[in-house]
Formats: C-alpha cells, sequence, structure tokens
C-alpha cells in the first residue's frame, strides 16, 4: 500500500486561541507533525476571502465579525490522511454534536456549549481546499512534497548520510568543547544543497 503522507490547514479560531497549549497537545498526541504555525488577527478583508464559499449565506456576516474578534491560530500539520485525521480529532461541526457523537474531540472538549457555531478550530474538508487555504495562510512558505517509502531512504542514503558521516568524522578528530554548536556550524558551512555563487 502507498504511503499517504499529506499536509492540511488546521485553525484555532478566537474563541479557542487561549486554549492553543492544550489543543497542541492533542494534534501532537494524535501523531500530527507541525511543519509551521503562525498567530494572527485577520483583517475583515481576509476574512471575507478565506470563507468567499460562504458569501451568499445568511451566517456570513456574523461569521467574518466572529473571525476577526481576535487572534487565530493557523498550523500546517502533516501525517498519513492528515485530512481526514484532522478532521476526525475535530469532531462533528456543531458543538451539542460533537459532545454527544464525539466527547472525546476536540469541538466537544473545547468548543461553546451555549454557542454551538463556536466550536474552537477549522479543518480542511479536502486536499484541493488544504493547498489553497495553506497558501493563504503561509503565502511564501515553499513546500516540496513529502517523501515517503523508497523515495524517502534513498533520500537519505544518498544526500544525508554522506554529510552526516563527514560531519561526525571531522566532530571526533577535532573533539570540540561545545560539540553540538562545532557540529551546526559545521553543516551550515558544508551544505551540499547551500546556493553557489560565483564564476562559472
Amino acid at each position: 500500500m502507498a504511503d499517504k503522507i499529506q499536509r492540511t490547514l488546521a485553525m484555532i479560531k478566537p474563541d479557542g486561541i487561549d486554549k492553543w497549549p492544550q489543543i497542541e497537545k492533542m494534534i501532537l498526541d494524535e501523531g500530527f507533525t507541525i511543519v509551521d504555525r503562525r498567530r494572527l488577527r485577520l483583517t475583515r478583508q481576509e476574512a471575507e476571502e478565506f470563507y468567499a464559499e460562504h458569501q451568499e449565506k445568511s451566517f456570513f456576516p456574523d461569521l467574518v465579525t466572529y473571525m476577526t474578534s481576535g487572534e487565530v491560530m493557523a498550523f500546517i500539520l502533516a501525517r498519513e490522511d492528515a485530512v481526514s485525521q484532522w478532521r476526525r480529532l475535530l469532531g462533528p461541526t456543531k458543538v451539542s454534536t460533537a459532545r454527544r457523537q464525539d466527547p472525546a474531540s476536540i469541538r466537544a472538549v473545547f468548543g461553546d456549549p451555549s454557542f454551538d457555531t463556536r466550536n474552537v478550530a477549522h479543518g480542511s474538508d479536502s486536499l484541493v481546499s488544504a493547498a489553497r487555504e495553506v497558501k493563504f495562510f503561509f503565502p511564501d512558505l515553499t513546500l516540496e512534497p513529502v517523501l515517503t517509502g523508497e523515495g524517502a531512504k534513498e533520500y537519505l542514503s544518498h544526500a544525508v548520510s554522506p554529510t552526516l558521516v563527514k560531519a561526525l568524522t571531522e566532530l571526533c578528530k577535532v573533539r570540540p568543547d561545545d560539540p553540538i554548536v562545532w557540529l551546526a556550524d559545521w553543516l551550515l558551512v558544508h551544505n551540499p544543497n547551500k546556493p553557489q555563487v560565483g564564476d562559472d
């Protein structure tokens, strides 16, 4: 079976921002890798753009007001089947339904029981949405395709291992007082992927 490592967007909404450390712990405990995170306050224009698909719905003005009422925390999450696994961890959209059907879900635990739509967090509903939403919150981030299986093994054996062997061999010869800092500096200087500037 082929590996299904995916990336998805997770967002903690304004009503959940104070609980982000607990939510992040749940994310990590479920086997997600946090690729990046960003805390920000959406402008009205940004919220309208992000939720443009709901523009014709009656709840749209309230949604925009709610999403601009405080800071949000956006995450890029990665793991096998990230989109569906994140949506599973979130639980049903309505807080009351989440509490009945999935009491251990994020929305059940942290959502506002007196306000069904204050469900504390958002998750992309498909890979297409995830790509668009990640780009929305992290426009300058360049993400390479996730290597898995044989591709990852090949990359490690041809690109990473030779450099690490050289670095660790030198480290043993030099025996610096602070080996971690020395190794970090050596890897920066000897990075085989570092752009080369010079005459051809």
